[in-house]
């Protein structure tokens, strides 16, 4: 539905409306500040005038008199001797202003709980970070903890969010099998269910301790703010990207930070593997790669391993080329995409020694999205039929220059299904849901610097790009339109990024330019789709 614009007097008024406001507030500060003298002797003479009627309603009756018979001889002597009453008045401001000043209570060191908690962790450290043989240890059992802790912070129910810790030049910080004892340790010293960061400063023997902020799950699939070959996995910390992204969640708009994936011929890592648990949220990434490409004009081949469906909502769309369910369907599919790859890049070389720029339909973007593949392959297998995955073996090795990208979606339970093309080509890799580091790091090559909660959100968990860090990750909210149990608000940002569906069997605006039939033999003719009759999203 198009929004409609607003009124000229509320669009031309926003920004006057805005600059008033900040005059207002500029000005209310600056009045503060200079009767803040004034407000603390009227506060301070508050006080005093209240202390005085208090004091007066405690005197007994019988003493009211002689004390008024004292006060006003006070007055009357205070009026009499030379500059009394000046100095009384500046006596009276004195008192006032000291009365009055501001009596918040700064905290200078660590209660006494948050005290034994930090000796506790001190003393838990003590075997790690010392060696018999040091003179003058800086982690000793009985020692002082404030010379190896210099900054710590804690929330408040008393856990530690912060903490700055020093350690004696002779520890292995260099080995990661030291340094994962160490943050083992302080995870479980400093409060499980949280995701604690680790900065390792191994020049300066320093090691900071930070409790990261929940990665935001209210960000639905929405058309967003990228270049063609930019395709956003979901979003991470502030600290680990160096760029926002505009987005919508709910209705606030706000900037968070993107996990970019770059796609193309330049790109270093033109394919991707996706790994997870059942219901972890690779179903949902697929769906959300899947819209983008879609959105930014390319085709899309989905292959549904577990047959479970969740991508039947794009059959038949605009674009997408087939969605195939089936062992059958699936190798006359990858067949297809093994053949049109080849056939794009006969026809790129071909265009460039005639000195002439390739043909367009081989620069239209083809996406290959594989959902459970092993299963398909098993089934194939089990058949007497081919093994749909080494039709692969083409578009991993040969698509970046070919504008294929293939994405895979796997289960870590059939991970060792997965032949050497997909673990050699897939550079980019993404693992969803809880997970042991262990595991991670096999996926990713890299051990996460965070620690793995045994709670996630779906969409939740880390990604890396090629010989990059490890990013925390939360991809966009894109469940099935059709799944009457999501979110009702997901499930409609769905519906209205996809495309309109195809009228006919004819090529439709996704319809590659030039397509290959299948081998002989297959039982699905992917180069005709089959007519879907047309429905309201």
């Amino acid at each position: 539905m198009a929004r409609r614009p607003l009124p000229r007097i509320l669009s031309s008024g926003t920004a006057s409306l805005s600059r008033g406001r900040d005059l207002a507030r500029t000005a209310a500060d600056t009045v503060t500040d200079v009767l803040h003298p004034l407000l603390t002797i009227g506060r301070g003479l508050r006080i005093l005038a209240s202390a005085g009627r208090r004091r007066w309603s405690e005197t007994p009756k019988d003493k009211r008199g002689p004390a008024l018979f004292l006060g006003a001889a006070c007055v009357l002597v205070v009026a009499l001797v030379p500059y009394g009453p000046l100095l009384a008045l500046i006596t009276l401001m004195a008192a006032a202003a000291w009365q009055g000043r501001d009596r918040t209570a700064v905290k200078t060191g660590p209660s006494d709980t948050e005290t034994e908690r930090l000796g506790s962790l001190y003393e838990a450290l003590v075997p790690y970070f010392s060696i018999p043989e040091d003179p003058n240890p800086l982690f000793a059992h009985g020692g002082d903890w404030d010379k190896a802790f210099s900054g710590y912070e804690f929330d408040e129910a008393g856990r530690i969010t912060r903490l700055h810790i020093r350690y004696p030049a002779y520890f292995t910080d260099g080995e990661a099998a030291s340094r994962a004892r160490i943050e083992a340790l302080l995870h479980a010293k400093s409060g499980r269910g949280r995701e604690y960061l680790f900065d390792w400063d191994e020049e300066g023997n320093q090691l900071d301790l930070s409790v990261l902020a929940a990665l935001p799950t209210g960000i639905a699939a929405q058309p967003f703010v990228t270049s063609p070959g930019e395709t956003v996995l979901g979003f991470t910390d502030a600290c680990g990207v160096q760029r926002t992204l505009p987005v919508l969640e709910g209705d606030e708009p706000r900037d968070v930070p993107p996990v970019i994936w770059r796609t193309g011929p330049r790109s270093t890592e033109p394919h991707l593997l996706a790994v997870g648990q059942p219901g972890t949220g690779t179903s949902t990434l697929l769906r959300s790669l899947a819209l983008q490409a879609l959105r930014h004009g390319g085709d899309v081949l989905i292959v549904d391993g577990g047959g479970s469906g969740d991508y039947s909502c794009l059959s038949g769309r605009a674009g997408v080329l087939a969605v195939e369910c089936g062992p059958t369907g699936a190798q006359a599919t990858l067949e297809w995409a093994a053949q049109e790859t080849e056939r794009r890049l006969i026809a790129t070389h071909r265009a460039r020694e005639s000195g002439r720029p390739a043909p367009e339909d081989t620069r239209r973007p083809l996406w290959i999205l594989l959902d459970q593949p092993s299963v398909l392959a098993h089934l194939s297998v089990a058949e007497g039929g081919p093994d749909p995955l080494a039709q692969l073996q083409v578009p991993l090795r040969h698509g970046r220059p070919a504008h294929v990208t293939v994405v895979v979606a796997e289960h870590f339970d059939h991970l060792e299904l997965l032949n050497d093309a997909v673990w050699q080509h897939t550079r980019a890799r993404i693992v969803l849901g809880p997970a042991g580091i262990q595991q991670i790091a096999d996926v990713l090559g890299l051990p996460p610097h965070t620690t793995p909660t045994a709670q996630v959100p779906a969409g939740r968990g880390y990604a890396r790009l090629g010989a990059g860090p490890v990013h925390r990750l939360q991809v966009p909210a894109t469940p099935d339109p059709y799944d009457e149990a999501a979110n009702a608000v997901f499930r409609q940002a769905v519906l209205e990024l996809l495309p309109d569906r195809q009228q006919g069997p004819g090529r439709g605006p996704g319809r590659p330019l030039h397509a290959l039939p299948p081998a002989q033999g297959s039982a699905v003719d992917v180069s005709e789709i089959p007519e879907v009759p047309a429905e309201a999203p």
